[in-house]
């Protein structure tokens, strides 16, 4: 027998939906700030196994020759961002939901569970619950993730006036560093995301866009 039940709240979905497209854009006007001075790469010493990134990426992307625009927009984007942000950590924190989203004791065997099962190296399926331990893990990351481009992108965009926090985060280089860093963790985990998605079915997408999903008597979710 089946039933519907709510899931996620209505704020809870405005902020998610709203901090996607914000993220994408600072991603992608971040990408052309990075164009004008692309120092990144893997490898070591004299050896680059890739470089962030080949000339091609940018022409096919257009990410290349828009320095001042990416500035423009990418400094815009920000302020969204961490309001955003900053309303949802609040409304988190008010409402209670922060004791489905910070990780327990028990999240991180959770979080191992849930990945060998995923990986089908497991037949143990994870809690039937709202999240799970790798999803706090995860949702909560990406939260810290967020203050964290916050602050070394501060760090980055006002070095004069925050020259004290460009110091604490090791100076300007580093804070660059990190910031380009935090980006690259934020495609990750798009990816994985978004893989998370697709393979939870219809079921789950529907319920972070109606706040509702069908579940079984026994209290699977389908």
């Amino acid at each position: 027998m089946q039933r519907i039940e709510l899931k996620h709240l209505r704020a809870t979905r405005w902020f998610h939906w709203v901090n996607f497209p914000l993220l994408f854009a600072m991603i992608w006007t971040g990408m052309w700030i990075y164009w004008a001075n692309d120092v990144y790469r893997v490898g070591a010493g004299d050896v680059t196994l890739f470089h962030f990134f080949p000339d091609p990426v940018y022409k096919a992307l257009g990410w290349d020759h828009k320095l001042s625009k990416g500035m423009a927009w990418h400094f815009f984007f920000m302020w969204l961002f961490a309001i955003n942000g900053i309303l949802y950590v609040a409304y988190t924190a008010i409402s209670g939901e922060w004791r489905y989203l910070v990780p327990n004791r028990h999240s991180f065997r959770e979080a191992i569970q849930v990945t060998l099962y995923d990986l089908g190296l497991s037949k143990a399926h994870p809690p039937a619950r709202k999240f799970n331990g790798a999803q706090q893990i995860a949702y909560t990351s990406v939260v810290l993730m967020g203050f964290g481009s916050l602050i070394t992108g501060l760090a980055i965009y006002k070095y004069v006036q925050f020259a004290w926090l460009a110091a604490l985060l090791g100076g300007y280089p580093m804070a660059r560093w990190l910031h380009f860093w935090l980006t690259m963790g934020y495609v990750a985990f798009f990816l994985v995301h978004i893989a998370q998605v697709v393979r939870a079915g219809w079921n789950n997408f529907r319920s972070m866009v109606t706040g509702y999903e069908v579940v079984n008597s026994d209290k699977e979710a389908l």
